[in-house]
């Protein structure tokens, strides 16, 4: 990869896998020749897609430390260190405030932000050994703007946020490049039509991974800390 920091032949891990925007990062990844782990909870819905892409599935709830710890040691053992880890993982709780069940909003929370802490400080600990990696993470138009009957969703994007711009502050300049990267609207379900009569009233999850990439060939010298990509029909 055209990058100072992710050298080629990289092992990148992808958090929170499934058929869409994390599918899309598979075959982007590893048609730039990198080692592709994807962490879900049921790696068994991942088969085809590792056929299709070379990558590695493993099985992993983000929101356990000792999950998360024995993911990272046994991506390492399989396919290298990570040089490349992406949170893609989150749950929501929806409903009125009065009728929300408090174990569903603190599930959401710890999947939606503490299991970006956990990820993150694993893969820091290995990054900042070699002093180089990339850090990020997914969110949504729940991470600048709460709505109504989706408040535990904007809570665990407002946090993760709030985490993925402190690592950036902290972690960049010992050479760990954090992002984070805004989805403002409906991303297209693979071989979905378009409702609108609009070929980009949906995010492609193809263009979406082209950001991500991107994102990973940055100069150090032009880091950004955060995109956001929006069809056009999404307002600001």
């Amino acid at each position: 990869m055209n990058s100072p920091t992710i050298p080629l032949g990289a092992c990148a891990l992808v958090v929170g896998a499934g058929s869409g925007l994390s599918a899309a990062l598979a075959r982007r990844l590893t048609g730039q020749g990198m080692k592709v782990a994807l962490a879900a909870r049921r790696p068994e819905n991942l088969q085809a897609l590792c056929e299709e892409t070379g990558a590695v599935a493993f099985e992993c709830d983000a929101a356990d430390a000792g999950q998360v710890a024995q993911l990272f040691e046994a991506v390492e053992l399989a396919l290298g260190a990570p040089e490349v880890v992406v949170y893609n993982a989150s749950a929501r709780a929806r409903g009125a405030l009065i009728d929300l069940e408090p174990d569903a909003v603190a599930r959401t929370l710890a999947v939606s932000a503490f299991g970006g802490f956990l990820v993150a400080q694993q893969a820091a600990r290995s990054m900042l050994a070699r002093s180089r990696g990339a850090i990020l993470f997914t969110g949504a138009s729940a991470s600048l703007k709460g709505y109504a009957g989706s408040a535990p969703f904007a809570m665990g994007k407002f946090a993760l946020r709030g985490l993925a711009q402190s690592l950036a502050r902290e972690l960049g300049p010992q050479g760990i490049h954090v992002a984070h990267v805004v989805i403002d609207g409906v991303i297209r379900p693979a071989g979905a039509a378009d409702v609108s009569g609009s070929a980009d009233a949906m995010l492609d999850p193809d263009a979406i991974a082209a950001n991500y990439l991107h994102l990973l060939q940055q100069p150090r010298s032009a880091w950004t800390w955060e995109i956001e990509l929006r069809p056009w029909v999404e307002r600001f």
